[in-house]
């Protein structure tokens, strides 16, 4: 391995905790599994939990809810990081090519290749760990899901819409919450997971204009080039749709006004969103994207509340 162990990567948080605490040795790797910007986690997490306080909900039971949400959470932690460490191993040429990505591990000679395949198979020994706590169904469909991890890194070298198939990936949790609960799945969890995936491409479709110039010129592909100058439009369409089908879900699995105002703070936070956005910004893509954040919590907290009222 080569170059300094504690180069500052470009799209991380400014005084983040692993650049302000962790051992410079350690600093590569936590930034390699994006411990250092974990929002990335977050938005993983938020469809877990969505779906796992809607099951409540559905139940009427919230006694397993609890333990649920350690669960998810944790294991979305570290499956963020194990499929960002493969994205990182199968895109360490192509970042070495962006400005904003440059100084991460791999391309700035801080982990070996070797290095990060191992750091990701034991990230996701974890995560297996995790998953082996739910009930046969709930795993066999958990492990359904690491298809979609493997070939995302792949699709923006053939696919103009790589964004779908991380969307597949990280709204899959939409469907787990209500599997571990049910150990089966319905049309209500079908129908958060349709939301969950517009919402995934609509905020990465934002994310994606920070390296449209980039991306042009290596030829990688992304909704951020698709859309062009209809971007906007389509964000905005995405997002709808996102209410749209979250609203669907909640009614079938009974929701009542709770759980809807949560969607209601959801689809404002949106709308905020696109109020705010500016495409050739990439500073303020960049604040828009993280804000996901807020509204996948918005939104948890109405069902969380309407599943504890009705358990």
């Amino acid at each position: 391995m080569a170059g300094p162990a504690d180069v500052i990567v470009a799209d991380a948080p400014q005084g983040n905790w692993v650049d302000r605490y962790a051992p410079v040795w350690l600093k590569p790797w936590l930034r390699l599994g994006r411990f250092d910007r974990p929002i990335g986690a977050w938005l993983l997490m938020w469809p877990c939990w969505w779906s796992a306080a809607l099951a409540a909900r559905a139940a009427a039971d919230a006694s397993s809810l609890p333990a649920h949400l350690v669960l998810f959470g944790l294991g979305a932690f570290v499956m963020r990081g194990a499929g960002s460490t493969w994205n990182d191993f199968l895109d360490r040429d192509i970042d070495a090519r962006v400005e904003r990505t440059r100084n991460r591990p791999l391309p700035a000679g801080q982990v070996s290749p070797l290095g990060a395949l191992a750091f990701a198979a034991l990230q996701s020994l974890v995560g297996l760990v995790v998953l082996l706590q739910f009930n046969g169904f709930a795993v066999a469909l958990g492990c359904l899901s690491l298809v979609l991890v493997a070939i995302y890194p792949l699709m923006k070298r053939f696919f103009w819409a790589p964004q779908l198939v991380l969307g597949l990936a990280f709204a899959w949790g939409a469907l787990m919450g209500w599997a571990a609960v049910f150990a089966s799945l319905s049309l209500a969890p079908l129908l958060l997971y349709l939301g969950g995936i517009a919402w995934c491409i609509g905020y990465d479709t934002i994310y994606g204009h920070q390296d449209e110039r980039d991306d042009a010129v290596i030829g990688v592909r992304s909704t951020s080039r698709l859309f062009g100058r209809g971007s906007r439009a389509a964000i905005g369409a995405l997002y709808a749709a996102a209410v749209v089908f979250i609203g669907a879900a909640l009614a079938l699995a009974g929701s009542g006004w709770l759980g809807f105002a949560g969607l209601a703070a959801f689809a404002g936070h949106l709308a905020w969103q696109m109020m705010r956005l500016d495409v050739r910004a990439p500073a303020v893509c960049l604040r828009l994207f993280r804000s996901n954040r807020d509204a996948g919590a918005l939104l948890f907290v109405g069902l969380l509340l309407e599943a504890i009222w009705a358990a």
